[in-house]
């Protein structure tokens, strides 16, 4: 009498983790890039200019995340 044992594992393939795992890792990129280049920007402007805007210095980093989430 011959036995068999399927042992196939459930859930995603090794292909399907690596494209999600790339995925992530790219849109982790886009965010980043998105965070340092608002940074960067609000950074170079001046106090008198980030005032007429209604930014206060102190506001960057919070503005910078905001504008990574909507990436």
């Amino acid at each position: 009498m011959a036995h068999t044992t399927d042992i196939r594992a459930h859930g995603p393939s090794l292909r399907d983790r690596l494209v999600n795992l790339r995925d992530a890792l790219a849109h982790r990129a886009a965010r980043r890039k998105a965070y340092r280049q608002t940074f960067d920007e609000l950074t170079r402007v001046s106090d008198r200019d980030l005032a007429d805007m209604g930014i206060h210095r102190s506001m960057i980093p919070a503005i910078a995340q905001q504008a990574a989430d909507e990436v």
